[in-house]
């Protein structure tokens, strides 16, 4: 290898990464990303579709790229235990509980090109890098580097740190040392080969997202349903959510792979546990103030309160606690936005609640909100909710 391949390595992981691969960027990628747009699967991303070419095709991404730099940062972090007797609190992907990790890592980045101008020569134009913001298959390009392989939960997983890595890519013309890929190299190795006949990721998905080994389907994912769907949660999805407020992480947690995982050296991310002790009683009474100064610089800034509110509005459905009634109500009789009526009448329902929305439905005008009162009627009656206390 040579000597300033060994010197970028080193020193990538001196700026923080916990893993730094490398992928000969020859030609076009095999990829199933064609068949999982034609199935729909993407749901309503269709910026994906704008840019299925490039995401497939380098080259077309920075003409005349040699090779992609796969950095991985480890983000496993323990969750903390709830207090004894306290109820239980709603649950955030992990990834949440940091400041927004496109801007922590971005400066590193920056560093990285840096660094190929000073080892290398490159000029700035010679290079274009990304942390899960530009046209790249990063996921596919680090299995082709060796960083980890496709499971069945559709993860890339690491034997090392298992399914905890956020990934950034640095396209660039110069030629470094490429990484093997494990034998056989994809895409002669079927998706979730080193995953055995094990299949609890299928079976932990509460809302039957995966339509096979390694496939998606995002309309039915609570990650794409709690954070990327800015409308309604389809009614039928909205049970599995249970307690998850922002994102999933189940069909990651029960990967027996992960038993090799460790806590990261976590240089490039801010913990944020400021907000992950909000009771469910705290979301559903934010104040837009009150949303700014929990959130800010955090992933969930994206969903902005009427989204937070939506599925705070689910989890209270999901509660079993009609504590939260007298919460509920004002969100969905005068709350200015209908995506929090609309699901604040649904929360309503399944704790048990009508008589309070009797006078609201006759003043409501919103085609949507309205679908929730008529579903509300012609649904049965739920069963008494347990109290909370």
């Amino acid at each position: 290898m040579d000597p300033r391949d060994q010197e970028l390595r080193r020193r990538l992981t001196a700026l923080g990464f916990d893993e730094v691969r490398v992928a000969a960027a020859t030609g076009p990628l095999p990829d199933p990303l064609p068949a999982w747009l034609a199935a729909g699967r993407h749901a309503d991303l269709h910026w994906l579709e704008r840019t299925a070419g490039k995401r497939l095709n380098p080259d077309l991404v920075l003409p005349g790229v040699r090779s992609i730099l796969l950095l991985g940062v480890n983000y496993w972090s323990p969750r903390p235990d709830p207090a004894p007797g306290a109820p239980a609190a709603p649950c955030w992907a992990r990834y949440a509980l940091y400041e927004d990790y496109h801007d922590t890592i971005q400066p590193a980045l920056v560093a990285a090109g840096r660094l190929l101008e000073d080892l290398y020569g490159a000029h700035p134009t010679d290079y274009r890098y990304y942390v899960d913001t530009g046209p790249i298959l990063e996921r596919s390009w680090a299995a082709r580097a060796g960083l980890g392989f496709i499971g069945k939960n559709a993860m890339l997983i690491s034997r090392r740190h298992g399914n905890w890595l956020l990934l950034a890519a640095i396209l660039t013309r110069v030629e470094l040392a490429a990484d093997p890929p494990p034998a056989p190299a994809p895409p002669a190795r079927p998706v979730g080969t080193w995953c055995g006949k094990c299949t609890r990721c299928f079976e932990a998905c509460p809302t039957a997202a995966f339509a096979a080994p390694g496939v998606l389907d995002a309309r039915r994912c609570i990650s794409y349903q709690t954070i990327e769907n800015r409308g309604l949660i389809p009614r039928e999805l909205r049970a599995g959510i249970g307690r998850r407020i922002f994102g999933c992480d189940l069909c990651l947690e029960v990967c027996p792979w992960n038993r090799f995982a460790r806590a990261g050296r976590r240089t490039l991310l801010a913990a944020r546990t400021d907000f992950a002790g909000l009771s469910l009683a705290d979301l559903l009474t934010l104040t837009p103030e009150r949303f700014a100064r929990f959130f800010r610089r955090t992933p969930i800034k994206r969903l902005q309160l009427p989204g937070l509110l939506r599925n705070a509005c689910v989890v209270a459905g999901n509660s079993r606690d009609p504590t939260l009634l007298p919460l509920l109500v004002p969100l969905a009789t005068a709350h200015p936005n209908a995506l929090v009526r609309a699901h604040a009448v649904w929360a309503i329902r399944q704790l048990g609640g009508r008589a309070p929305l009797a006078a609201a439905r006759a003043r409501e005008a919103d085609p949507s909100v309205l679908a929730e009162y008529d579903a509300a009627e012609a649904d049965p009656v739920p069963a008494p909710p347990v109290s909370a206390a």
